[in-house]
């Protein structure tokens, strides 16, 4: 019997093509296989699970974007559609969950949009309860225009919802009252910083995010009380002898351990590893390995140590150990090919 652990596959391309790919990936050695496929969605840009990885959520990058649920058969990673139905934004980049599984937030990158939807109790996906509207822009003319939110997460207390806005270089802190979102506090960045993803350490007390256009990481001490974030750093993504000018940055993630950060670079092609200071969550950037391909827009960590890339533009998936003592990244030499890669979600957290 293998001993395998399932992950799904968002992808770009049209209704008609398998938009969401399922694989699985050797636990002992991160070996990878494509188990299946599935059409009727457009650019499905960002996938969910529900807490008990038994309802896939996934949202399509188009124009009056749709949020579509999926139940999942944990045997076979077989995907059967539950429902779909508008988002309620355009051009939706980013879904995730409340914890308490009630609520999803599709984060809307064309019209600077978020929206709340509920979540039914069988997992469908209802209608949209509440919805803002970012207005405003930054510095760069080509990048920041107008308003372009990137990504929306609850905090790991449940008080507020995270926007990072990458037009207006703002993360937006929302309260959510009987529902609604309602707004709490902004945090401004240097100009041109185009705040994109974010994540939080463990322990609640860090949060990271990368800022897309200046190819930074930013650090943040999370002030549970008063729903604040203070600034601590900005670390480069990029070694020392790199073009900014030829990168953005990508997705970022914090190690289960809480050791450790992950970044990608898009342009560089590489995934930058971080070790965190146990006492201040300052960042020491240690290690830069390719990603295995071109334009590595996402990737995660799953379970047994692994961490796949997605390279969007190589068409390829990229296998890693992590190294238990050092958190380096040491590819496999096992990689997967599916076409326009952009999102990796496991049936299981690491």
């Amino acid at each position: 019997m293998r001993d395998e652990v399932i992950f799904y596959i968002g992808t770009y391309g049209s209704r008609d093509e398998n938009g969401i790919h399922w694989g699985a990936m050797d636990r002992n050695t991160g070996e990878l296989r494509l188990l299946g496929g599935t059409a009727g969605i457009e650019n499905a840009t960002f996938l969910d699970f529900n807490e008990a990885s038994s309802v896939l959520y996934a949202i399509s990058e188009i124009g009056v974007s749709e949020a579509v649920a999926y139940s999942v058969n944990p045997e076979t990673g077989e995907l059967t559609e539950l429902n779909r139905t508008p988002a309620g934004v355009s051009g939706a980049c980013h879904v995730s969950r409340s914890r308490d599984g009630k609520r999803m937030f599709v984060t809307g990158y064309t019209d600077g949009h978020i929206a709340a939807l509920s979540i039914e109790d069988d997992g469908r996906v209802g209608e949209v309860v509440s919805k803002v509207r970012h207005v405003g822009r930054s510095l760069r003319d080509d990048r920041q225009s107008e308003a372009h939110p990137h990504s929306s997460h609850e905090t790991p207390d449940r008080q507020y919802v995270l926007v990072s806005d990458l037009g207006m270089d703002e993360i937006n802190l929302y309260r959510l009252e009987e529902g609604k979102l309602v707004t709490h506090k902004k945090i401004s960045l240097p100009p041109g910083s185009g705040p994109r993803h974010t994540a939080f350490h463990p322990s609640g007390q860090w949060m990271y995010g990368t800022n897309e256009l200046n190819s930074t990481v930013a650090a943040y001490a999370y002030d549970s009380t008063f729903g604040d974030l203070k600034l601590l750093q900005h670390s480069a993504t990029l070694p020392a002898d790199a073009s900014v000018d030829d990168n953005t940055s990508s997705h970022i993630v914090v190690s289960p351990c809480g050791r450790y950060v992950y970044a990608s670079n898009r342009g560089h092609d590489s995934i930058v590893q971080y070790v965190i200071d146990e006492a201040s969550g300052q960042l020491r950037p240690v290690n830069w390995v390719s990603s295995g391909g071109k334009t590595p827009r996402h990737f995660q960590i799953l379970p047994g140590g692994f961490l796949l890339s997605a390279n969007q533009d190589s068409d390829v998936i990229a296998s890693y150990r992590i190294d238990p003592d050092t958190g380096n990244l040491v590819a496999t030499g096992f990689t997967l090919e599916v076409k326009r890669p952009v999102c990796i979600c496991p049936i299981e957290k690491a």
